[in-house]
Parts: structure tokens; sequence; C-alpha cells
């Protein structure tokens, strides 16, 4: 017992850490990506190629002066982007990697649980900055994130229909064949937008529209605070990466390919951002609302007795 106990904290550390270097290293290949995008070299001073740029970035937000808002509710903006980074950690408890880091049967609706749960510190990190624009971009974010959660959910259930099972490991199962991106085509590029919009991120970033809200929910924050958000939503796109590979591209997490799928689906993300423009924010709304959610119900219907007809002709 207390064997498994040290093995499930030294894999939970290294995971934590090999999490963190990939943010940091997804900071730069997107600032390269833009680069280039827009005709310019990116960060090429510190180290070869600005390999090093990462770290400095780290090391300049966190020692930089904390600014505090004097009518802020201390507690909360402090704690709020804690409590975020801390989420978007916990999110990667239940992917184990070489050993049987924590892959229990209901893997997926954990994560289902804790991606809700980052809701609550954008809306909080909002409300105690104590500023208009501050809480007009949670408000937006929150708007848009437990808009597109309805739909994400029932896209989601269509291929757990399929799996009958909870288990984020059993999608390498049922793809040994083929892919699910072929079977699920229309809801895979579903489901894409719609991590797009989840994690916040062009052409969906309402929360940080310059022309009317600054930096969005994030505006009062320096230094680490700031630095924490950061790293809370690019950590979230590192496993919203990872999840849609598992899901859709069927690729066995222990193998050189699965690293290459995750890296070509990170890098879509970075050139949606380079290549789109911003969409309009009840357009954003309507494309949940009147499209995205009928859709994915039918399919859903479509799918359920799909499966059921498979069961009762195989028993």
């Amino acid at each position: 017992m207390l064997l498994d106990l040290v093995l499930i904290s030294m894999t939970g550390l290294i995971q934590i850490i090999c999490v963190l270097v990939g943010v940091a290293f997804l900071t730069l290949l997107e600032r390269k990506v833009l680069g280039y995008i827009h005709l310019r070299k990116g960060p090429n001073k510190l180290g070869f190629m600005g390999l090093f740029q990462p770290f400095s970035d780290a090391i300049k937000l966190f020692t930089k002066e904390q600014c505090l808002p004097l009518s802020s509710n201390l507690l909360i903006f402090y704690l709020s982007p804690v409590f975020s980074f801390f989420f978007a950690i916990l999110l990667w408890v239940g992917v184990p990697f070489f050993t049987f880091h924590l892959n229990f049967n209901l893997s997926f609706l954990f994560v289902m649980s804790v991606m809700s749960l980052g809701v609550y510190t954008i809306i909080l990190a909002g409300w105690a900055s104590n500023s208009n624009y501050a809480m007009l971009g949670s408000m937006r974010a929150i708007a848009q994130l437990i808009s597109y959660e309805v739909s994400l959910i029932l896209i989601l259930l269509s291929f757990l229909f399929y799996i009958f099972s909870f288990k984020i490991m059993d999608f390498q199962v049922y793809q040994e064949s083929t892919w699910f991106l072929f079977i699920f085509f229309p809801l895979s590029l579903m489901l894409m937008v719609s991590f797009l919009a989840e994690t916040n991120r062009s052409p969906f970033d309402f929360a940080e529209g310059e022309s009317e809200l600054v930096s969005g929910f994030n505006v009062e924050y320096s230094s680490g605070g700031f630095a924490m958000i950061f790293l809370a939503e690019y950590a979230s796109i590192l496993f919203m990466s990872l999840i849609f590979t598992l899901m859709v591209l069927g690729s066995f997490l222990n193998t050189f390919m699965f690293f290459i799928k995750l890296s070509l689906v990170a890098f879509f993300w970075i050139w949606v951002r380079g290549s789109l423009p911003r969409y309009r924010y009840d357009k954003l709304m309507y494309l949940v609302w009147k499209c995205y959610l009928p859709v994915s119900l039918m399919l859903l219907l479509f799918h359920a007795s799909w499966s059921q007809y498979f069961v009762i002709l195989f028993m």
C-alpha cells in the first residue's frame, strides 16, 4: 500500500512537471507560428532560435510587482487563479502514462466534472476584481462556457454510447480497426469547435475583446496571478488536444505516433488563432443554441439507437 502511494505521488509529480514544460514550449510554438503567419521571425534571441524564451517569460512574470485593487475582495482575488491552475492540472490525473496512475473506470466523468468546476474560478476572478470590465468579461466567458457545455455533453454522449464505458483508455481499444473521426465525422468537427469555445480561444475569445473589454476577467491581475491564469489556459489547450486525439484519432498513449498527433492538434489551435477573425458574440450563441444543440440531439438519438441495434444483434 505504501509503495503504491509513493508510486502514485512520484508519477503525479513527474506528470505535472511534464505538463508545465509542455505548456512552456506550447507558448513558444504559438509565438513562432504566429510570427511566421505574420511574415516575421518570432522570439529568436534567447538561446538557439529562442528556446529559452518561455523560461525568461516565466521569470519576468513571477518577479513583477503584484498590483492589488484596493476595493477588491483580496482572498477570492488571490485564490481564483490558484484554483484555476489547480483544476487545469487536476484534469491530467485521469490520464495514465506508462503506469496505472489513477486509471479508474469513471475517468471520463471525472474529467467532465473538473472541467465544469473551472467556470467558477472565472466568475469569481471577475467578481472579486470589483471592476466593470473584469465583471463583463467574466459574465461573457461564463455564458459562453455554460452554453457550449450543454452541446458538448450531448456530443460526448454519442461517443460514449459506442464504447459503453466512462473509461478514457477504452477509446484506444475501440479504434484499433478504424478511427472514430471517420465514423463520427460531423460530430468530430463539432467537438473541435466546442473545445475551441470551451478554452476561450480564437475565434471565440470574447472574454478578451480588446476593443470593449481590455483584457477580460483577468484585467486586474499581474505578476503571479496572471501567470497562473495563463498557465491554466494553455494546460487546458494541451489537455483538450489530448482528449481529442484519444477520442477521435485513435492512437495508443504509449506510442510516438500519439504525441505527433497531439502536437498537430495543438498546432491546429494556434493555426486557427492566426487565420480566423473573432466571431460576433450573438452569432456564437446562435451557433450553439440554434445549430449545435438540435444537431447533437438528433445525432445522439441516432447513435444511441444504432448502438442498441448492435447490442441486440450480437447478444
